[in-house]
């Protein structure tokens, strides 16, 4: 099976819109339609190629790439990263809500995890106000599944703003959040103010 065919299965399996995913790899709505319809552009770019293996699972191969020697592709999965940063801060604006990148683990260590590895993504920490748990620079993982909530560290939208903090049930709806450095006082806000994006499950970062 051909590159184009296989992508195009892949959408089928998912559900997903090609001018959604167009738009994610940054392209205009009808970008991938064309690839898909019309062959044009004849492949994928190898960023694009990159972003979209990630999203659905794959190796790059399967969408073009070429085949890597002594590493079984299908052992490991590519979570996209974003270029986002949850600010440990004061709060910080979110920057393109697109995947510019990829991580990969392996897929045996994500089932280990019980993490389902289709609702991961990657993104940055910035700020210290999560100190010394997550440090300015960090990179997490974020597991998007729609859980019912439970006190932890999550990574969530205020308004405008970009943040991950240790959250915790307060009263009747709302929500305490509180940063791990103590120069941070705890910040009450509503439930109906909050965007809960996903729980923290992994971090990664120079030593």
């Amino acid at each position: 099976m051909e590159a184009r065919e296989r992508f195009a299965e892949l959408v089928r399996e998912s559900g997903a819109s090609l001018a959604a995913l167009s738009r994610k790899i940054g392209r205009n709505p009808s970008y991938l339609h064309q690839y898909v319809t019309k062959g044009s552009p004849r492949r994928l770019e190898e960023r694009d190629r990159r972003v979209l293996a990630g999203i659905f699972g794959v190796p790059e191969s399967a969408l073009g790439g070429p085949k890597e020697n002594n590493v079984a592709e299908e052992e490991w999965f590519q979570v996209p990263r974003f270029q986002l940063e949850a600010s440990a801060g004061f709060g910080a604006l979110g920057g393109e809500e697109e995947p510019f990148d990829v991580m990969r683990f392996s897929r045996k260590w994500l089932r280990e995890q019980g993490l389902q590895p289709e609702m991961l993504s990657a993104i940055r920490v910035v700020g210290d106000s999560m100190d010394p748990l997550l440090r300015d620079g960090d990179e997490i993982l974020v597991d998007q599944r729609p859980n019912p909530f439970r006190d932890g560290i999550h990574v969530l939208r205020v308004g405008d703003f970009l943040q991950v903090k240790r959250v915790q049930a307060a009263a009747p709806g709302k929500l305490m959040l509180i940063s791990a450095n103590p120069a941070y006082e705890p910040v009450e806000v509503s439930l109906t103010d909050v965007n809960m994006i996903g729980r923290v499950v992994w971090k990664g970062g120079r030593v």
